[in-house]
């Protein structure tokens, strides 16, 4: 009678068994890919997918001979006062007339806005608005002659300034 019951063959403990473990690796790698998504995805957030892989590559460009312009752009926020300086790698302030800030929340766009700074001085521009707290993506376009100068985008936290 021993010799019988050990040879059943695939008995319901296995088909639990196989069940279970079919469904622990399906869920697993689930929450991995899950995990993974949010840990990287950097909140872009695009009108057209298809546009904006095409401009891709003419963008990138035009970001590389910004870049080599030695022009960059330092960000800071007090209270309702927002800052905007423009210097060469020098040190020296930048020629530049107009300066729009865009800052955009990282998911979702109901709190979109945009600030177009006055010219205090050379190479640095104010504005007013009071910046809700949290996390930003801060957009700068820098203009000369209605020619464009500088476009970067910077994540920032308002707790970075002190709010």
């Amino acid at each position: 009678m021993t010799a019988q019951s050990s040879s059943q063959g695939f008995t319901g403990r296995h088909m639990l068994l196989v069940i279970c473990t079919f469904f622990g690796v399906v869920i697993s790698v689930n929450v991995t890919m899950a995990w993974l998504a949010s840990s990287s995805w950097s909140g872009l957030v695009v009108q057209n997918t298809y546009v904006a892989s095409q401009e891709f590559n003419q963008r990138a460009e035009a970001m590389k001979a910004m870049t080599a312009s030695g022009i960059s752009g330092v960000l800071s926020i007090n209270g309702g006062m927002v800052h905007y300086d423009l210097r060469y790698r020098d040190g020296s302030p930048t020629a530049i007339d107009d300066v729009v800030l865009n800052f955009k929340r990282p998911v979702g766009d109901h709190e979109d806005f945009s600030i177009t700074l006055r010219k205090t001085a050379e190479g640095r521009f104010e504005g007013e608005h009071n910046v809700a707290t949290g996390d930003w993506i801060v957009e700068a376009v820098s203009k000369r002659g209605g020619a464009l100068i500088m476009h970067e985008a910077k994540r920032i936290d308002t707790a970075e300034f002190g709010q």
